[in-house]
């Protein structure tokens, strides 16, 4: 049985334990697909290089859409990352996106799925990183699993340690504001590796299209999580 293969087998078997990331309520409230490509002509460059502006297209979509939280982005390839020269890698820059991204208010609850340690933690501080950055370690049983939790508040760094024990359930970090969180409209970027590859506070959240499969054999789909907390994403 392949890694991804223990993965699956786990989900099945734990279904019923494993818990919510944010707070949702499926009965009132609702979730805004919202697409990061080319396909999405709004987004110009004058929006998008200005944080205040694209904080106000995030919020804006929301309200009109009477959603609670803007998603989507896993194996999305994002023209987005042109803002920052942090994803221009040599000659092919970093542009699809690993990980699943809940936009929503700043300091937004933000709770643990399933009984973790603290792996590492650190603030990626480059305009367009993750700002504030938590990396939780799940030993789910024969299969070990980190989960990346970024664009975080500062608050949320205070008083962890490498080892620290985050229980289910509990409540453990905010969404932070653009200042706080690489000058990203607030958001939760939440993804899943199956190895550090020796990396600590900080673990790849874009790629190169190049190193796709690579990549995403490494980083599951979120939404395996991420459907506890909203039923269907």
């Amino acid at each position: 049985m392949d890694t991804l293969e223990k993965f699956q087998a786990w989900l099945l078997k734990e279904s019923r334990n494993i818990g919510k990331v944010v707070d949702f309520n499926p009965l009132i409230d609702q979730l805004l697909p919202l697409d990061f490509t080319a396909n999405n002509k709004e987004l110009t460059n004058d929006v998008l290089d200005d944080t205040t502006k694209f904080s106000a297209w995030v919020d804006e979509k929301l309200v009109v859409n009477q959603c609670l939280y803007g998603i989507g982005g896993y194996n999305e390839h994002r023209t987005i990352y042109n803002r920052s020269t942090h994803f221009d890698t040599g000659e092919e820059p970093r542009r699809l996106h690993l990980g699943i991204d809940i936009w929503g208010k700043a300091n937004t609850a933000i709770y643990n799925f399933y009984d973790a340690e603290v792996h590492s933690f650190r603030n990626n501080d480059n305009f367009g990183d993750y700002g504030a950055t938590i990396i939780l370690k799940y030993e789910l049983d024969d299969l070990t699993l980190y989960a990346l939790y970024g664009h975080l508040s500062f608050a949320s760094l205070i008083g962890l340690e490498e080892g620290m024990k985050i229980n289910a359930g509990q409540q453990f970090a905010f969404f932070g504001v653009p200042a706080e969180n690489g000058h990203w409209p607030p958001h939760l970027h939440f993804q899943l590796m199956f190895s550090m590859q020796g990396l600590k506070g900080d673990y790849p959240g874009v790629c190169q299209f190049s190193k796709r499969n690579l990549y995403l054999n490494n980083c599951p789909d979120p939404a395996t999580i991420l459907q506890h907390t909203f039923k269907s994403v």
